[in-house]
C-alpha cells in the first residue's frame, strides 16, 4: 500500500488556502478499500486536525465559543480629519409645556466619528449587516430594500424581507432623530443572528429614508442599540432584552473591550453574557446606574493633573456611550482642559467682551457675598422667571456667527456671564489676586471649545500635557494625554485633536458628561443589567 501522508498533507494545504473549516470537511472512506486502509485514513484525518490546530491557532479565537459567551469581533476604521471635525453632539428637550422644568433631555449625535462596528445577520438565511453596537441608543435598524430615494441606501447592505422565511410584517411607521437630522422607516420582525446565537422574533426598523447625507460616508450599515427600553423609539425591545428572555446569556451582562492600538488587526470585542479576562487588569469597580434609559451614572470632580475643575464636586450625570468617540461635557470644564493642553478655540471675542464689561461687577459681587447663581441676573445678563434660568447655551453663538455673521445673543451673554462667575469663584478659592484671576479668565476665553467642531493642539506637546482624571465611585480614573488626544495621520502630516468637546445641559438633568470610546478604550467596561451597575477596569 502506498504511503498516504504526503497526499493528505497536500489535501490539508489546499483546504487551508481555500479558507475552509476542517470541522465541515469529511474525508470520504472508500468502500473499495480494506478496513485497515480506512482506519489509516481516519488516523490521518485526526493528524491533519492536530497539525491545523498547531499551525493556525489564531483562527480558533473567533469560532463559536464553548464558554457560554457570545463574542462579536469589532472592526475599527481609521479616523480622518473630516469625520472627526464634522462629528456633533447636541441636545433636544422633550416636554409637554413651557413650564415643565423636568423635561427629558435627549442628546443627539451623528455617528460620523464612530470607529468600532461589528457584523450581525437578519433573517433566515441570515443577511449580513455591519452595525455600531451603541450603548447610547436602543433600537436596531438597517436600510430596507424599499429605500429607493435615499442615495445613502445604495451604498449599504439592504434588508430584503422576501428572502427571509422567518419575516413577520409589522408596518408601524417610525422616525429616529440624530444630530444631523433624522431617519425614517417602519418596524418589522425577524430572527437576528448575533455571534453564534439566533435571537428569534426581534423587532427592528427597516429604514426607507436617511434624512441626512452624512450616512453616505459611513462604513457601517445600521445601529444595534444597547440602551434601555425607556429610550427605544416605538418601545421596541432592545436586542439584549430578547437575548436574556430567550435564555441565550449565562450572565445578565455584556462587556466592551475597545482596542486603541491603531495598527492592530482586531479592533475590539463585545461579549454578551460575561467578559474576557484577557482584556483587563485587576478588578472592576462598579457604580450604580442612576437613571434607566441611557446607561447613566454619577461622576464626581474632574481633575487636571492635581487641580480640581470644581463644577462636578457635588456630582454630575454621565452617560457611558460606545457610539461616540469623544468625551463631551460642560463648557466650564472643557475650557479649563483646553487651556491646560494648549488647544485653540473660536468664540473668544464674545467671552473677552463679557469680561471687559462685567468683570468688575462680578468681582465685587463675589467679594461682597452675593450668591453666585444670582449675580448674572442682578447685572442683567440672565433672566430668572422664578423657577429656572432662561438660556440656551453657547451653541447659539456659533450658530448665529456661522449663519448670519452676528455673534451676539442674549442667551449667549448669559452663558458667558455664568462661566466667568464660575471661573472667578474657583480662582478665589485658591486665594489668587485679582489681576492673576482675570488674566487666567481671559486665557480661558481664548480656548473656549467649538461646539460644532474640535479643538486642535500641537502634537509635539503631547508628552508634556497633564493627565485628566474622572472621579467615579470615589475612585480616580485618569486618562493620559496619549489616551485623550486623537491623532489623525494623513499622507504627509499628522493632526492632533483634543478628545474633549462641549455639551451644555442645564439643571436638573445636567451638568452632563458623555464618556465615549476614549474613556471605554482606556477602561474595559461591563454593563450589568441584572444589578443595574457599570464596572470599569484598566484595559489590557
Amino acid at each position: 500500500m502506498k504511503p498516504l501522508t504526503c497526499q493528505y498533507l497536500l489535501w490539508y494545504k489546499h483546504y487551508k488556502n481555500e479558507g475552509t473549516s476542517l470541522s465541515s470537511i469529511a474525508l470520504p472512506l472508500s468502500l473499495n478499500l480494506t478496513q485497515e486502509e480506512n482506519c489509516l485514513k481516519m488516523r490521518i484525518k485526526f493528524l491533519v486536525v492536530a497539525i491545523y490546530m498547531w499551525v493556525c491557532p489564531c483562527t480558533l479565537a473567533f469560532m463559536p465559543s464553548s464558554d457560554g459567551l457570545v463574542r462579536i469581533e469589532l472592526k475599527k476604521r481609521q479616523s480622518d480629519l473630516n469625520s472627526i471635525n464634522s462629528a456633533t453632539i447636541t441636545r433636544r428637550e422633550v416636554q409637554g409645556n413651557s413650564n415643565d422644568v423636568k423635561a427629558d433631555i435627549i442628546y443627539l449625535k451623528n455617528y460620523l466619528d464612530t470607529q468600532y462596528y461589528g457584523e450581525i445577520g437578519i433573517g433566515s438565511p441570515p443577511q449580513s449587516f455591519t452595525v455600531v453596537f451603541d450603548t447610547g441608543s436602543s433600537n436596531l435598524w438597517v436600510p430596507s430594500s424599499k429605500c429607493l430615494l435615499s442615495i445613502a441606501c445604495f451604498f449599504h447592505s439592504k434588508y430584503r424581507a422576501r428572502l427571509s422565511s422567518t419575516y413577520t410584517k409589522i408596518g408601524t411607521h417610525c422616525k429616529i432623530h440624530y444630530g444631523s437630522g433624522s431617519i425614517s422607516g417602519f418596524f418589522s420582525q425577524d430572527n437576528v443572528k448575533v455571534g453564534d446565537i439566533i435571537v428569534k422574533d426581534q423587532e427592528f426598523a427597516e429604514i426607507t429614508g436617511e434624512g441626512f447625507l452624512t450616512l453616505l460616508f459611513t462604513q457601517f450599515d445600521g445601529i444595534l442599540g444597547l440602551g434601555f427600553k425607556e429610550i427605544s423609539v416605538g418601545k421596541a425591545d432592545p436586542v439584549w432584552y430578547n437575548m436574556e428572555q430567550q435564555g441565550h446569556l449565562s450572565q445578565k451582562l455584556f462587556s466592551f473591550w475597545l482596542n486603541r492600538d491603531p495598527y492592530a488587526k482586531v479592533g475590539g470585542e463585545v461579549v454578551f453574557g460575561g467578559f474576557d479576562w484577557r482584556h483587563f487588569n485587576g478588578d472592576h469597580i462598579y457604580v450604580p446606574v442612576t437613571k434607566k434609559g441611557y446607561w447613566q451614572i454619577e461622576v464626581g470632580d474632574i481633575f487636571i493633573a492635581d487641580c480640581s475643575t470644581g463644577l462636578c464636586e457635588a456630582g454630575c450625570a454621565a452617560i457611558v456611550d460606545s457610539g461616540t468617540s469623544v468625551l463631551a461635557g460642560p463648557t466650564k470644564i472643557v475650557a479649563q482642559i483646553n487651556h491646560a493642553i494648549g488647544a485653540s478655540g473660536i468664540v473668544s471675542w464674545e467671552c473677552k467682551n463679557a469680561v471687559f464689561k462685567y468683570g468688575n461687577l462680578i468681582w465685587e459681587s463675589l467679594i461682597s457675598g452675593v450668591r453666585p447663581e444670582l449675580i448674572c441676573v442682578d447685572i442683567g445678563q440672565c433672566v430668572y422667571n422664578g423657577s429656572q434660568y432662561m438660556r440656551s447655551g453657547i451653541e447659539t453663538v456659533v450658530q448665529n456667527k456661522t449663519s448670519y455673521g452676528s455673534s451676539i445673543d442674549e442667551s449667549a451673554l448669559c452663558t458667558f456671564c455664568e462661566m466667568i462667575v464660575f471661573w472667578v469663584q474657583m480662582q478665589l478659592k485658591q486665594q489668587k489676586t485679582k489681576d492673576t484671576i482675570f488674566k487666567y479668565v481671559n486665557e480661558l476665553c481664548e480656548v473656549l471649545p467649538n461646539p460644532i467642531g474640535k479643538s486642535f493642539i500641537n502634537c509635539d506637546d503631547i508628552a508634556t500635557m497633564p493627565s485628566v482624571s474622572f472621579t467615579i465611585g470615589n475612585n480616580l480614573f485618569p486618562l493620559s494625554p496619549e489616551q485623550y488626544i486623537l491623532k489623525i495621520e494623513g499622507s504627509y502630516s499628522t493632526v492632533c485633536v483634543s478628545g474633549f468637546m462641549a455639551l451644555d445641559v442645564p439643571a436638573p438633568q445636567g451638568p452632563l458628561w458623555v464618556l465615549g470610546d476614549i474613556f471605554m478604550g482606556a477602561y474595559h467596561t461591563v454593563f450589568d443589567f441584572e444589578n443595574l451597575q457599570i464596572g470599569f477596569a484598566e484595559a489590557a
